[in-house]
């Protein structure tokens, strides 16, 4: 059977070379095609073919984080020697894409490749280019996305290390070698690239083999810098301001409820949607806190706090404002008891001068009166309740450590420690992203 399927495939060539007039194939070249087997590699049982490769990057189109891809298109050139294609002079002879059919060709592949096309407008992007002493130039070109491992946890300040792989898919060691043709040089293109939101910053050429380790392994690595002035400004910028907009409130009276709550609710609100926008062109993966992510995180964090400052300065204030009224009632009464007590000792004492003459030592009598009987009202009621003065005691000392002596220290206070350690937190921030 497989016989048979040999003897087909050589009247299918035949038939083709019948097809090719002599006005579309030179001489030349009907005399290489004469007893040519394109399903023997060169070099058959005499050793493996070399066969050199060179790129030129012609665009990265698109990288994705979602897929962790990025598609480019580039022109791929193979280069190989082929000892039944030599003939004499030292002309070359260019050759038509569509006679590929007719010629042994590399089975090279990308490895990571997810999809991949041959552009054929308005013909194949092909190029076949034979040389006297038999070399063989073989270029076409090719759209491919391939994969990408990325490492989002910096994000957007991170660099990515992508790889372009070649590598044959069916002949091993033995039959074919792969090199680099022109060494560091082999790859051109990735300096020019202007991409939107990466550089290209450095890349290496590596030979390698395959995961099996016996398929010949070309590696072109290169890595991505992202641009961080687009966050900057999309981003950080807007959140950053978020936080200085969250302080203002710090200035605001604390009566004006309705104006400083309004703040902190809009802030909070407004830095929630920030933070979803930001998540929308990335993976939703857990594997991954982001950069990005925790200065939203921090900036939320301030905002936040800064809400909470007010409910905190509120809630002491209105304490001491009860305190405050409290302290008035008493004071109000204790001077009600006082005219009650002392207008009568007064009088008394007052018609005890007229008749004693000694107004001097009465006019010292109401004060030591007045205390001597606080001091038994008070002894009684020590006397009373012991218990309950020690709960009263307690009660006292609890409120007074919740207390503030004054509430709008609060907000003082807050004005400059709210902004000291936010900078704190922001030049921690970027020196750990930046330089770690």
């Amino acid at each position: 059977q497989s016989c048979l399927t040999f003897f087909l495939l050589l009247n299918i060539k035949e038939d083709i070379l019948k097809n090719w007039n002599d006005s579309k194939l030179q001489p030349t070249i009907q005399r290489l095609m004469k007893g040519y087997n394109r399903y023997l590699r060169p070099n058959f049982n005499q050793g493996p073919v070399e066969i050199g490769m060179s790129l030129d990057i012609a665009s990265i189109d698109a990288i994705s984080e979602i897929n962790m891809d990025y598609t480019a298109t580039i022109f791929l050139r193979q280069r190989w020697r082929d000892s039944r294609l030599v003939f004499p002079g030292n002309e070359s002879l260019s050759l038509d894409g569509r006679l590929v059919s007719l010629l042994w060709i590399p089975d090279t592949f990308i490895p990571d490749s997810k999809r991949s096309f041959l552009h054929d407008v308005t013909v194949e992007n092909r190029l076949i280019r034979i040389f006297s002493n038999g070399t063989v130039l073989y270029a076409l070109r090719i759209t491919a996305t391939i994969a990408c491992n990325m490492d989002l946890t910096k994000y957007p300040m991170d660099r990515q290390e992508c790889t372009l792989q070649l590598e044959s898919w069916g002949y091993n060691l033995q039959d074919v070698v792969f090199y680099w043709t022109r060494g560091n040089d082999s790859v051109k293109g990735l300096d020019t690239l202007r991409l939107a939101q990466y550089s290209v910053e450095m890349n290496h050429l590596q030979y390698s083999g395959s995961v099996a380790g016996f398929y010949p392994k070309l590696v072109l690595h290169f890595s991505l810098r992202r641009n961080v002035l687009f966050f900057i400004l999309e981003t950080y910028v807007p959140s950053t301001l978020l936080v200085v907009l969250s302080w203002v409130s710090f200035w605001i009276s604390q009566s004006s409820v309705p104006a400083r709550t309004c703040i902190g609710v809009t802030t909070v609100l407004t830095m929630t949607t920030l933070m979803m926008g930001a998540r929308t062109s990335l993976p939703n993966a857990n594997c991954f806190i982001k950069a990005i992510d925790v200065y939203l995180g921090i900036c939320f964090t301030f905002i936040f706090g800064a809400l909470l400052e007010y409910a905190c300065a509120h809630f002491c204030t209105m304490q001491h404002q009860t305190i405050v009224d409290v302290q008035r009632v008493r004071n109000l009464c204790i001077v009600v008891k006082m005219t009650h007590f002392v207008q009568p000792i007064i009088f008394f004492s007052f018609l005890h001068s007229i008749f004693t003459g000694t107004t001097q030592r009465i006019r010292g009598t109401p004060e030591q009166s007045v205390t001597c009987e606080g001091n038994e009202a008070t002894d009684k009621k020590k006397e009373k309740g012991c218990g309950l003065s020690s709960v009263k005691q307690m009660s006292r000392r609890a409120a007074s450590m919740m207390s503030v002596e004054n509430p709008n220290n609060i907000d003082r206070n807050a004005r400059v420690f709210f902004p000291m350690v936010f900078l704190l937190v922001n030049i921690f921030y970027w020196l750990y992203y930046l330089l770690f």
